[in-house]
């Protein structure tokens, strides 16, 4: 029995001196941060991302940030949480204080690639399936080699389609700059890559080096092409979709203006203007919610459509009662009438709400966007799309169906037979000025989304809209629309060659151009005032 006691005795005695030694590979590992040296830390960090200890992202994360610290005579490593507080990096135990010899572990630019490499390594394993799809991106930009066995592992356990082929993508990025691979492995990274198409692939495509084998430097030299090719395709298909997108804001701003002008005859140079107070309407509204309802936030631009409208028309009703209506039949005069009573809404905003731009926020269904192939499309402008057909619709249904429709288009052809037929002329042209105007306020709410809200905002707006509505035909809601969205193409056509100011001007030189050939526009009205 005493012979038993003692063996126990000495086991445990033995086994108490032999714990340092059996610390462990991982401990080992993040001793080395105290070594302070390039490469003891280089080859740490590698031992520790692959250690698949839980502690290993925690530990470089930290050494990235500057908060990993080492005492080199006890070869202790520590963390500085972002709390403040501070823990032992091989075990996570916590410590009260640092010790007195311990300084942060450097880093070189060599280093702090190799820590974003690891990093982007540990975290192609995370729970998060946004994570690794954002970290097998960043490995297909960055192709560092010692990931390829940690790419391969998350292929191999990926369920996700999506992130699969990303997967797939980073670990041909891997094998095209892997000195070793061989010549297959090599094109069927290019065939991957190939098939991505976009100008990362492309740019990666470009990348490699001249040393490639003849049948890898052919099959990326074929991949470039083809991917120019696709690429070039699809930037034209998204010049036609900023071009759509141009063209429904001229649309908005324009449509207004081709009814008064068609019905009416009346250059009204503070079209812009109605513009500008639809846009200052959403802010009001926007500002009460945000004051009193948050909640209501999203809904915001909905309640500020009817109101933009409200306000609006009845401002270009006060308008046409007190200052167009003596100016029938000369156009100079309400050219200049409605030139300086522009001058005058602007100013009353500036002292209103002061000179400088005010902040419309977007709902959080018009924020962000999304990718259709190789194009970007924002929710913002697709809804601005959308609002405006949905409004050029109503405002054909609104003249086919209803009585005010039909005066108006009785008037626009033959003012004084409906004026002999029992037509109020003048109420008429009140009631069309008013709605011109309205519509013009609701234009203001969409352009509030995408453009400055400022006492200046109609101004960039007024001329392209006399534009579009004597290119469509003036009076014609159909030549109006054709002629915004061709505008609107063509101006986004010509900018990447002529750019934006030299666009604008060939633009305006077609105008007058195709203006001498056909004065009435497009869609010329029949039968308009009988030509008189």
């Amino acid at each position: 029995m005493d012979r038993a006691r003692a063996l126990l005795l000495s086991i445990l005695l033995l086994s108490c001196f032999a714990l340092p030694a059996l610390a462990g590979p991982f401990e080992d590992s993040v001793a080395k941060f105290a070594n302070d040296e390039f490469s003891d830390t280089e080859a740490a960090v590698g031992e520790v991302a692959s250690s698949g200890n839980p502690l290993a992202s925690p530990i470089i994360s930290a050494l990235q940030d500057g908060r990993l610290s080492a005492d080199p005579g006890s070869k202790k490593v520590f963390i500085t949480r972002t709390d403040g507080k501070i823990v032992d990096a091989a075990s996570g135990a916590a410590v009260d204080k640092l010790p007195d010899g311990a300084a942060a572990v450097r880093l070189n630019n060599r280093l702090r690639r190799t820590v974003e490499a690891a990093l982007g390594g540990l975290t192609l394993l995370s729970p998060d399936p946004a994570k690794r799809l954002a970290a097998a991106q960043s490995v297909f930009k960055s192709h560092e080699e010692n990931l390829l066995p940690t790419v391969e592992s998350a292929l191999a356990k990926e369920s996700s389609k999506a992130i699969k082929q990303a997967f797939a993508e980073a670990r041909a990025a891997i094998i095209l700059f892997k000195s070793d691979a061989s010549d297959s492995d090599k094109l069927d990274a290019v065939s991957v890559v190939k098939a991505r198409g976009d100008q990362e692939a492309l740019a990666l495509l470009t990348g490699l080096g001249g040393d490639q084998p003849p049948l890898v430097a052919k099959a990326a030299a074929s991949a470039v092409a083809s991917i120019q090719s696709n690429l070039a395709m699809w930037s034209m298909v998204q010049n036609a979709w900023y071009g759509l997108s141009l063209g429904s804001v001229l649309l908005l701003a324009a449509i207004g203006l081709a009814i008064t002008f068609g019905v009416m005859g009346v250059i009204n140079m503070a079209h812009g203007e109605m513009v500008m107070l639809g846009a200052y309407t959403t802010f009001v509204v926007q500002e009460v919610i945000r004051t009193r309802y948050p909640a209501l936030f999203d809904y915001s631009l909905l309640i500020a459509v009817p109101l933009a409208f409200l306000v609006a028309g009845a401002i270009g009703v006060l308008i046409e009662r007190s200052i167009i209506r003596f100016l029938y039949g000369r156009p100079l005069e309400t050219l200049l009438a409605t030139w300086g009573l522009s001058l005058v809404l602007q100013q009353a905003v500036r002292t209103a709400f002061g000179p400088t731009n005010r902040e419309v926020g977007n709902p959080s269904w018009m924020s962000g966007a999304f990718d259709l192939g190789q194009i970007t499309i924002t929710y913002n402008r697709l809804w601005i799309l959308c609002f405006t057909l949905a409004v050029f619709a109503i405002l054909l249904a609104m003249l086919r169906y209803t009585a005010l429709g039909l005066e108006m288009r009785a008037v626009t052809q033959n003012r004084r037979m409906a004026a002999s037929m029992g037509i109020a002329t003048s109420r008429v042209d009140a009631l069309t000025f008013g709605l011109g105007s309205g519509i013009a306020g609701i234009a203001g709410v969409a352009l509030s989304q995408i453009d400055n809200v400022s006492p200046n905002l109609g101004q960039s707006y007024i001329i392209d809209s006399f534009m579009v509505v004597v290119f469509g035909g003036v009076g014609n809601l159909w030549g109006t629309l054709v002629g915004a969205f061709t505008l609107g193409i063509a101006n986004k056509f010509l900018e990447p060659v002529a750019g934006a100011v030299l666009g604008k001007i060939a633009i305006l030189v077609l105008i007058i151009l195709f203006i001498q050939k056909r004065p009435r526009g497009l869609f010329a009205l029949k039968g308009r005032t009988v030509e008189a």
